[in-house]
């Protein structure tokens, strides 16, 4: 049995208490949270053990903790458990500001500890089956990216009715205060990367243009922005982020001989669809019908009941733990997360002036993800 714990037990807590019902093999040891009230309410929900401390829970015969704290506490729970000795599984971002995130790489590195950030939806079916379609030529020498990740009207929204399964009301201040950007352009930006490998340059745009006065006491960040992305490998692509334009969660790459599109960011099991392009008459015209690429039996990985979450959260704290006991870095591991955060950061501060920004950080591509039951290959 391998064992972890879990620190933080809000909103998206459930989500992963829900998903790690698809691997009996990992056990949750000690839960803590500083609401007490929440923690005692979570842990009753899922039947786990709630500790008084977070000293607790580090102290426990965890192999991996699971950040699932406020954003803004990420750095500081993250270094506390790689002091403990422990590796770490964090939610996004893996910190605010890149001080904190070399930081932690660094501590990671120096203590043969593996440290990495959420989101994995890369590691889903829907995110392997569209790199392998690219990978075998089915639209051609893929050129350019439109991905679109808007969430309509959020201020608007009925978010005070919004709550996870054992009752945590939706963060609304935390989502406002940390910006759409760092909490949602990754599920894109990591199939991205994973596909294309590092950015060079981000050119990008963001600012704040809803009304949140009535949700949130203090400034909130970013509620939209646009970036292009430059890879070292001569992709470009185009990322939207907000919550103010209508929901759009599509994904498209343009090809020489078509179109491979995804249409939900947040589903591992949304079909990926190839639309050829072909002349009729003398137009140019991209086919009306879009069959769905039959994805590969090893794509398969453990699907969560669809009433609970369309995304399996634990996917990415599971491959760390096989790449732990495989004595190799994980997926999601150190580097890459750096990146990550990099990339993120540069386009969620870019505001109206900052122009073409340079990256310094790099990670190396590394080999799809093959599931056998709900253990992973690379």
């Amino acid at each position: 049995m391998r064992k972890i714990a879990m620190i933080g037990t809000g909103y998206v807590a459930d989500y992963y208490a829900a998903s790690l019902r698809t691997f009996p093999d990992i056990a949750v040891v000690a839960c803590y949270d500083r609401d007490p009230a929440r923690l005692q309410q979570f842990c009753a929900h899922w039947g786990l053990l709630a500790v008084d401390s977070i000293e607790a829970a580090l102290a426990s015969d965890a192999t991996l903790v699971l950040n699932l704290t406020n954003p803004h506490e990420h750095f500081a729970v993250s270094r506390a458990a790689l002091d403990a000795g422990k590796h770490v599984y964090s939610e996004k971002p893996l910190a605010t500001t890149m001080d904190e995130a070399h930081a932690l790489h660094r501590l990671g590195g120096e203590l043969g500890l593996q440290i990495g950030s959420a989101p994995c939806s890369l590691l889903g079916q829907s995110a392997q089956t569209l790199r392998q379609a690219i990978e075998t030529g089915a639209i051609g020498t893929p050129r350019l990216v439109y991905a679109e990740l808007d969430d309509d009207f959020i201020s608007q929204a009925p978010v005070a009715r919004w709550h996870s399964a054992s009752g945590a009301p939706w963060p609304i201040e935390d989502e406002l205060k940390v910006g759409c950007t760092l909490e949602h352009a990754g599920y894109y930006l990591t199939w991205l990367m994973d596909m294309f490998g590092p950015v060079e340059t981000v050119v990008s745009a963001s600012a704040h243009i809803g009304e949140v006065a009535h949700l949130i006491p203090e400034p909130a960040a970013p509620d939209y922005s646009s970036a292009t992305l430059f890879f070292e490998s001569g992709m470009v692509a185009r990322l939207t982020c907000s919550i103010i334009a209508p929901h759009d969660h599509r994904l498209r790459i343009f090809g020489d001989r078509g179109i491979a599109e995804v249409a939900r960011a947040w589903d591992n099991q949304a079909p990926v669809r190839v639309r050829k392009r072909l002349v009729l008459r003398r137009k140019l015209m991209n086919s009306p019908v879009a069959p769905k690429v039959k994805p590969g039996a090893w794509t398969a990985h453990p699907f969560v009941d669809r009433k609970q979450a369309a995304m399996n959260f634990m996917l990415g704290p599971a491959e760390m733990l096989d790449a732990i006991e495989a004595g190799r870095p994980s997926k999601l591991g150190r580097d890459f997360a750096l990146h990550l955060t990099e990339v993120t950061l540069a386009i969620q501060n870019a505001g109206r002036t900052t122009g073409a920004q340079t990256m310094t950080t790099r990670f190396k591509r590394t080999a799809p993800v093959r599931w056998t039951g709900t253990r992973t290959e690379t």
